[in-house]
Order: C-alpha cells, then sequence, then structure tokens
C-alpha cells in the first residue's frame, strides 16, 4: 500500500481544482475554532471581526484548497503555501487575538526557527512521512508568526519596524539558496513536479523566487508603511 504525505497524492494539472482536503478532524476543528471566535468577538470592533475573518479564510486555503494538494506535487507551492501561512493567516489572527505580553526577540527567535527548520531537508522528509511531524512544524510556524506579529502590528515605535529587516533578509538568503543552488534538495518531488512541466531543480528554483517575490516585497512594503505612520506622528506632535 503506498502511502501519501498529509494532503493527500500529488494531483495531476486536471485534478488539480477537485483536490480539496477532506480531512474530517482538520474539518472539524476548523468549525470549532471558526464558532469559538465568532463567539469570542462577538462585541469586538469591526476590524477584529474582519482579521479573524480572513484568518480562518487563510486556514482554510492552506489546508484545505487545493493549495494543501498542491504542496505534495510543486516545492514551489509549498514555499507558497509559508507565506500564506505566516505571512498571511498568523499577522490576521494577531490582529483578531493579539498575544500580549510577549517580547518581540523570543518570538522573532522562534519564528526563524521555525521558518529554517521547514527548508532543512531532513525535517522535510520527516513531515512529508509523518502526519504527527508535518502538524507539530506547522504548529512551530504559526504559533510564534502570531506572537511576532502581535508585537509588531500593535508596536508604536521605530524597534517594532526594525524586526522586519531580518525578517527580510533571511527570506531573502533562503529565496537565494533556492535559486541558486546547482542540485535540489527535496527529494521528495523529483516525480511529481514534472507533472507540470518542471524538473525538481526547476521548481526549487522557482521556490525561491517565490521567497524574494511575493515573500520579501509585503514586508517590505510593510515596514515603509509602519515607518511612515510613525514619522507622521512625530511630526505632528
Amino acid at each position: 500500500m503506498e502511502l501519501h504525505p498529509y494532503c493527500g497524492p500529488a494531483p495531476r494539472p486536471a485534478d488539480l481544482l477537485w483536490s480539496w482536503n477532506g480531512d474530517l478532524f482538520l474539518l472539524l476543528a476548523l468549525a470549532l475554532a471558526t464558532g469559538v471566535g465568532v463567539l469570542a468577538l462577538r462585541h469586538s470592533a469591526r476590524a477584529r471581526k474582519q482579521a479573524f475573518a480572513v484568518a480562518m479564510g487563510s486556514a482554510v486555503v492552506a489546508f484545505v484548497s487545493p493549495l494543501c494538494a498542491l504542496t505534495v506535487a510543486l516545492f514551489s507551492a509549498r514555499a507558497l503555501h509559508h507565506l500564506v501561512v505566516f505571512g498571511l493567516l498568523a499577522p490576521a489572527l494577531a490582529l483578531a487575538f493579539p498575544v500580549r505580553r510577549i517580547a518581540v526577540a523570543p518570538s522573532f527567535l522562534a519564528l526563524s526557527a521555525g521558518l529554517w527548520l521547514w527548508y532543512l531537508p531532513q525535517a522535510y522528509s520527516a513531515a512529508w512521512d509523518s502526519v504527527a511531524v508535518y502538524w507539530a512544524m506547522q504548529a512551530a510556524l504559526v504559533l510564534p508568526a502570531w506572537t511576532f506579529w502581535s508585537v509588531i502590528l500593535t508596536g508604536r515605535s521605530f524597534a517594532h519596524v526594525v524586526w522586519l529587516v531580518p525578517l527580510i533578509g533571511q527570506m531573502g538568503i533562503l529565496g537565494a539558496i533556492l535559486t541558486f543552488a546547482g542540485r535540489p534538495f527535496y527529494l521528495e518531488h523529483l516525480a511529481h513536479a514534472e507533472r507540470f512541466g518542471l524538473n525538481a531543480l526547476q521548481d526549487q528554483q522557482l521556490a525561491g523566487l517565490v521567497m524574494w517575490v511575493p515573500g520579501m516585497m509585503p514586508v517590505a512594503v510593510l515596514a515603509a508603511l509602519m515607518a511612515w505612520r510613525l514619522l507622521n506622528a512625530g511630526a505632528r506632535a
């Protein structure tokens, strides 16, 4: 019996739109989280409710939609998946339910560790082979990202903006490693990437470009907007 990683077998292009994740436990967990969140925010500001809707929508995109299945076929889809998780889901959660009294440095270090862990080939293979490891590594990315964005998005000083610089930098380093490597690191995708017209090395290079362009740019824009807001606030003071 062939064993598949979480999200199921690698889809073919013609079947991708129908490759939704029907994991009952996941669907029940998302439904429960949605219900609890809606109740907790029933008397909250509209902005927090909207942020929670974005967070739950991002969770569906990441773990239920065909993107989940595509991560089995393409490593570049895995990179995109990570951006959805720590660049959209986590900050939306931070806006809806900010984590209080957390220092930014430990949150940043934990987020960095979780991010780099996913790109170690040995850890990646372990997550591929074990559902428990897969979800443990997801938690290692989501939870510190949630706390990190809770500090950053509620910050009122340039010190908080500065912490975005090393985040942008390490995403750039990851992107460079993936783009300019001379061989593929993630052998699990050797047979599957060809279904989408890519060999494994091209797929890995595309993952590097994903980390660079849609990964780095929004964070850089956010840093610029936060700095601009602080400068304007200082000018008005």
